[in-house]
C-alpha cells in the first residue's frame, strides 16, 4: 500500500486531436522503445550524454555534438532556452525533439524534468506532472528525473503528486525517478526513504555521485553513501566533484571514485541501465567536444 491514499482515480486524459508531429512522436516512441529494449538485451550499460555541456546553444547543436563525439544515447536537460522537458513542453515540441534525435541516430534515454507546481493544490500538481509525462512519452523518453522540492511546507503535497501519478506514468511507458538533489533528498538514505514512502515499482532512483559530494559540501563520499541505495538504482548521472566545491569538471579527474561507486551499485543490483554524462569541463566547442570524447572513453573502459 502507498502511504498516500489517492484522492482521485486519475485525471481525465486530454482529448486533443493529434497533430502531425504528435503522431510522428507516437510512432517514434514505439520505435525508440524497441531500440532501447534491444540495446538493453545486448548492452549492460547504455553510455550517453545529457545536453547540459552544450547548454549555451540550441538543443539541436547539442544533439549534433553528442552524436559527433561518439555517443549513441542522449539525455534531455538544458539548452539555451532552459530545460527541454517541463510541464509546459508542448506535444508538438516533444515530437520535434524526438524527430531531431532520430535524425542523428540518437536514442533518448532519459530526461531531467525538474518539477511541477504544487503551490496552489495537489490537483494542479498532478495535472502538471501528467503533462510532463505526456511529453516524455511522445518524445520516446523512458525515464524522467525529478529534483525534489526546496520549500519544506510543500514537501508532503509534492510527494503526494508523485504517488498519484505513478500508475499514469507506467501506462504511458515512462518511469518516474528522483536523484540526489539537496534538501530532503541530499543523500542516498534520504532518497530511499522517499521511494519507500511512495512504495511503487514505477518510482525509482537515478544515482548522482557528484551531487552527493556537492550537496554535502564534500563531507559525504558517495563510496560510503551508495550502500543505502541497494536495489533502487535504474540509471546514473555521471558527474564528478572536486573540493572545495567544484562540479563542472570532466568525470575521472575529481574526487569521485567511479570504479568503487559502480562496483557497489553492481553489487546492489544495478547491473545494466543508462549512464548519462551530465557535467564535464567546458569551454570553446572543440574543447568541450574533446572532453566529451575523453569521458565516453573513460566510461567505456569503466564498464568493459
Amino acid at each position: 500500500m502507498n502511504k498516500f491514499t489517492p484522492t482521485t482515480r486519475k485525471n481525465q486524459k486530454p482529448d486533443n486531436t493529434l497533430s502531425r508531429r504528435h503522431f510522428i512522436g507516437k510512432v517514434l516512441l514505439a520505435t525508440t522503445a524497441a531500440s532501447v529494449l534491444s540495446s538493453c538485451k545486448t548492452e549492460r550499460y547504455q553510455i550517453g550524454c545529457f545536453t547540459r555541456p552544450w547548454n549555451q546553444y540550441d538543443y539541436r547543436v547539442a544533439f549534433d555534438n553528442i552524436a559527433e563525439t561518439g555517443y549513441k544515447y542522449v539525455g534531455l536537460m538544458t539548452h539555451d532556452k532552459g530545460l527541454l522537458m517541463t510541464p509546459e513542453t508542448t506535444p508538438e515540441m516533444a515530437a520535434e525533439i524526438a524527430e531531431e534525435a532520430n535524425k542523428r541516430g540518437l536514442i533518448i534515454a532519459g530526461a531531467y524534468g525538474q518539477n511541477f507546481d504544487v503551490r496552489n493544490s495537489v490537483n494542479e500538481g498532478i495535472a502538471g506532472l501528467q503533462r510532463l509525462i505526456d511529453s516524455c512519452s511522445i518524445a520516446g523518453c523512458p525515464d524522467v528525473m525529478l529534483g525534489g522540492i526546496f520549500s519544506p511546507e510543500l514537501d508532503e503535497p509534492y510527494y503526494k503528486v508523485i504517488a498519484e501519478c505513478c500508475d499514469y506514468a507506467a501506462e504511458k511507458g515512462v518511469r518516474l525517478n528522483i536523484k540526489p538533489h539537496g534538501n530532503t533528498i541530499t543523500t542516498g538514505l534520504q532518497c530511499r526513504q522517499r521511494i519507500e514512502q511512495i512504495n511503487h515499482e514505477n518510482f525509482r532512483l537515478w544515482y548522482d555521485p557528484g551531487n552527493i559530494f556537492w550537496y554535502t559540501k564534500g563531507e559525504l563520499d558517495p563510496v560510503d553513501d551508495v550502500a543505502d541505495v541497494k536495489g533502487l538504482v535504474v540509471g546514473m548521472c555521471i558527474k564528478d566533484f572536486r573540493r572545495p566545491n567544484i562540479i563542472n569538471i570532466t568525470p575521472g579527474t575529481g574526487d569521485v571514485d567511479f570504479p568503487k561507486v559502480l562496483s557497489s551499485l553492481r553489487e546492489g543490483g544495478f547491473t545494466r541501465g543508462p549512464l548519462l554524462v551530465e557535467a564535464i569541463s567546458t569551454g570553446e566547442l572543440d574543447y568541450t567536444n574533446a572532453e566529451a570524447v575523453k569521458t565516453r572513453e573513460f566510461l567505456e573502459d569503466l564498464v568493459s
